[in-house]
């Protein structure tokens, strides 16, 4: 395995869990655990994970807001990630938007026979790899420190597309069920993939509820589907039961 490859699956372990010891890394690349100490001192020199005794984990930089956001709430998004899974019929075509969450769900898609379509380069990376899934990259502009691609090019590819399923992340959920973003330039994006697709599921942990946002994605009137946890905010699961909205708990 070259180098850089042996690189990339290091970095995508580290920011599957965050951290890895050089044992467990060099048993999941099949090579001598001097190889992954040498692969993870030039890592380090690159300022893309610190090394600690035994192993490695994430750079703790504050200029990386995927980073940031990965490390939060992540049983409760696994826990949303399983029920979202089993949602999913093989044969079919999945939309997975942006988000941290979105990623937890790909990681649960392995071995499936499916087509994904991305904007997130984190599932892309994930699921590269698997042989059993029609990967589908939208086009567009990289947003490094959110691991997106977003834009005209990526809202066109979109209007060309058609998906069973769209699992969509959110910033927040306010009481009436409003689904709202932070980052203003992804909200067409997210608005493209929602016209592109047959049902919709809001992907929200119990965090989002009730939430905020500057710029507002859709109504509850939008979304077929909402997983989030037992412990979301009573009154705006209500709010969106009210709308019609299937709230599923796990």
């Amino acid at each position: 395995m070259l180098a850089e490859r042996r690189h990339q699956l290091i970095l995508r372990a580290l920011r599957s869990e965050g951290h890895a010891t050089v044992e467990a890394l060099a048993e999941r690349l099949g090579v001598s655990a001097a190889t992954i100490r040498r692969d993870l001192l030039r890592l380090d020199e690159e300022g893309l994970l610190t090394r600690v005794h035994g192993g490695a984990v994430l750079e703790p930089g504050g200029d990386d807001p995927f980073a940031e956001v990965a490390q939060v709430r992540v049983a409760d998004k696994d826990r949303i990630a399983e029920r979202a899974a089993g949602m999913i019929e093989d044969g079919q075509t999945v939309l997975l938007d942006i988000g941290t969450t979105a990623f937890r769900l790909a990681r649960q898609l392995h071995g499936r026979t499916l087509t994904v379509i991305t904007s997130n380069l984190v599932v892309y990376e994930e699921l590269a790899d698997d042989t059993s899934i029609e990967l589908v990259l939208l086009g567009g502009v990289v947003r490094r420190d959110y691991k997106s691609l977003v834009g005209f090019l990526t809202e066109d590819n979109l209007r060309q597309l058609h998906a069973d399923w769209l699992f969509l992340g959110t910033s927040g959920v306010r009481p009436d069920g409003q689904v709202m973003d932070t980052t203003v330039v992804e909200v067409p994006v997210k608005r493209a993939m929602i016209a592109a697709s047959e049902r919709v599921v809001l992907l929200a942990d119990a965090g989002k509820f009730p939430g905020t946002g500057m710029a507002r994605v859709c109504g509850p009137k939008e979304i077929d589907v909402t997983v989030t946890n037992p412990s979301a905010d009573k009154a705006t699961c209500a709010a969106l039961r009210e709308a019609g909205v299937e709230v599923a708990q796990a």
